[in-house]
């Protein structure tokens, strides 16, 4: 039986603290789960392993699960809230807003301290420390929407992609997330992949096509190398690919080979030898954490059992750790998909699974997007499971 996430030494002995209301878990009765108006500040999980809330602010939240938010010597995290853009330092816990307003497409350069993020077609970037801010560029009107920002391992380039011109598609007024996709998939819009100079702001077309061109990320250490996905129904598409800044390269990374197959949620590894991704073959029925030699073409495949499967996965920094975010009620894993925060630990081909935060009250309509800490100390989170969206971190090590 899961324990509940507040369930502390200190509530074990002194019962429920001011502003904490019980609340029974449906088909759970066995199990009351504390429900914080303000979520608590630190408790140590039944697993052993202390977490810590990061956010003061409701409503605040981490980026998508590739999307780099440290600094390159670790010292500081960027995450939303809603009021913009903040730092925390991730020794003191201190706050600083650094973006007033909105900010989309977020991600951190890993070499000049800056933020980079959009707002509609104009990119902006902001120094971490200094909060001085200058506008990179604007994008061509002609293109709109699509997927950004990237940014390359010099912090050179910025790379994205968009919608040329001014085709639309009519998305399913009601139904599931899978309609909608398929809907956008088959509707076969022109887009184009694109980087932009970070220095002087001019912006090339280095691929086009009528696929979905999305996701887009950078080598964490090839300056040249780009990599997307064709979007889609993930079994009708070859999702994962790879290019060169200049438009050269284009290279195919997966292949499906059988019936319903699907691969996807593709990420560098930290060092950017591997591009790594959740591969079932076919959906729902064997799991896989698989992984490509981005220099050889060689394949990795580390199977992991439904219960221990996970939406997003992502790597430490040395790579002898991973974690994911376990899966909810509605995902592709599901039933029987475990509905935690995992570490796992490569041995001899497999993966020693370790529980880390019990998610039973999270709601999986927000994902909860993992990473590490870039010291491996830490994996962090965005969570509602005490209600309003905050930012959690869990300590790898136990406390007890």
């Amino acid at each position: 039986m899961r324990v509940g996430l507040l369930i502390t030494l200190a509530l074990a002995t002194a019962g429920l603290p001011a502003g904490v209301r019980g609340h029974t878990v449906p088909g759970r009765p066995e199990a009351t789960f504390p429900v914080a108006e303000d979520p608590p500040t630190e408790w140590v999980e039944a697993t052993g392993h202390r977490v810590i809330r990061l956010s003061r602010e409701p409503g605040s939240s981490t980026f998508y699960f590739h999307q780099n938010g440290y600094t390159a010597s670790g010292d500081k995290m960027v995450f939303s809230t809603r009021e913009g853009l903040s730092t925390i330092d991730l020794k003191t816990r201190k706050i600083d807003q650094v973006v007033q307003g909105r900010a989309g497409s977020v991600v951190v350069g890993r070499k000049t301290r800056q933020v980079f993020y959009s707002r509609g077609r104009t990119v902006y970037a902001t120094h971490l420390d200094s909060h001085s801010t200058r506008t990179i560029a604007s994008l061509p009107p002609e293109w709109r929407g699509g997927s950004g920002l990237a940014v390359n391992a010099d912090e050179t380039l910025l790379a994205g992609s968009a919608v040329v011109g001014d085709g639309t598609f009519a998305p399913p007024r009601a139904g599931t997330r899978a309609r909608g996709l398929e809907t956008r998939w088959a509707a076969r819009l022109p887009m184009v992949l694109y980087t932009m100079n970070i220095k002087t702001g001019e912006a090339k077309a280095i691929h086009r096509g009528n696929d979905w061109f999305n996701h887009v990320q950078c080598s964490p250490s090839d300056p040249t190398l780009v990599m997307f996905c064709h979007e889609g129904p993930w079994h009708k598409v070859d999702r994962i690919w790879t290019i060169r800044t200049d438009g050269t390269g284009l290279c195919k990374v997966h292949t499906r080979s059988m019936n319903m197959e699907i691969a996807g949620h593709e990420f560098f590894s930290p060092d950017g030898k591997i591009i790594w991704y959740d591969l079932q073959t076919p959906k729902g029925k064997q799991f896989w954490l698989a992984g490509v030699v981005v220099a050889t073409g060689e394949n990795i495949r580390y199977p992991l059992k439904r219960e221990h499967w996970s939406v997003h996965f992502n790597e430490s920094a040395d790579g002898k750790l991973f974690a994911g975010d376990g899966g909810g009620p509605h995902s592709v894993a599901a039933p029987g998909n475990g509905q935690w925060i995992y570490l796992y630990t490569p041995r001899h081909g497999t993966l020693q699974v370790e529980k880390l935060v019990d998610l039973a009250r999270h709601d999986y309509k927000l994902e909860p997007n993992v990473t590490f800490t870039p010291d491996g100390k830490w994996v962090v989170f965005q969570s509602n499971m005490h209600g309003p969206t905050h930012v959690y971190a869990v300590e790898v090590e136990k406390t007890r």
